[in-house]
């Protein structure tokens, strides 16, 4: 409207007023500029100072290693100290959660004394990484001497009528038979050990897919890599009977 204002008007004022309008313009516009500038200064401040103001969240991020030969330490409880929120490491060793700086990060898990981190509050950054090392406890339990047999009588006897082979080939062809041990290996439930680390593996990928929709393998190239190599050694052949 300035610019029609002065295309409309320049011939009916004076040269004098004409000059001291083109003054108010120039004045007008660098106000306009100096205003706009301004406002620019103030929304980047504002957008540092939100981006600086997160409330001291911090990606919490690391592996949990092996004192003596830094190799992973699977399924080890990383709870933030007084709460219950937390995470558990994978089979290699990686967890990665959302803490508060100052947090204390307690780590635990079977066959090792607890650890504590305290996430340092002087970040200037939202993501943090740590490299954990447990230490292995060493549990002294008494001795404890079991028998196959509840009395010596019984076991005299078992011992006596044991039929053992004089031929070391005979022993050995036995002790090796591989049509035998892979039938054992897929009758044989799992122990203790395999059965704690199912579940914490199931568990451990619940945790990755939490608050959003599980993965689909049908697209994983390292899946149907694990799939060709099962078909090719005969996994999924149904087993004849003997």
């Amino acid at each position: 409207m300035i610019s029609n204002f002065f295309q409309e008007w320049p011939l009916r004022l004076h040269p004098e007023q004409y000059s001291v309008l083109l003054k108010h313009k120039s004045t007008a516009l660098k106000t306009i500029r100096v205003c706009l500038l301004l406002l620019l200064i103030i929304l980047t401040g504002f957008q540092v100072i939100a981006q600086k103001k997160y409330d001291g969240l911090v990606q919490f991020s690391g592996v949990v290693v092996t004192g003596d030969s830094l190799r992973p330490v699977p399924f080890v409880s990383i709870i933030i100290k007084n709460s219950y929120r937390g995470t558990i490491s994978d089979y290699n060793g990686f967890f990665s959660f959302v803490a508060q700086m100052k947090d204390t990060i307690e780590f635990s898990a079977i066959g090792f004394k607890k650890g504590q981190y305290v996430i340092p509050d002087t970040l200037d950054t939202d993501r943090y990484s740590l490299i954990k090392i447990m230490t292995t406890d060493t549990f002294l339990l008494q001795e404890t001497v079991i028998y196959p047999w509840p009395t010596k009588d019984q076991f005299r006897q078992a011992f006596l009528n044991l039929k053992v082979p004089d031929d070391d080939y005979e022993r050995a062809r036995r002790n090796m038979a591989l049509a035998e041990m892979r039938d054992m290996m897929y009758s044989l439930p799992m122990d203790g050990s395999g059965n704690y680390k199912a579940l914490m593996m199931e568990r451990q990928n619940k945790l990755y897919t939490a608050g959003q929709y599980p993965s689909i393998s049908l697209l994983n190239p390292i899946a149907w890599a694990k799939f060709i190599e099962a078909w090719q050694r005969g996994d999924y052949k149904k087993k004849k009977e003997d």
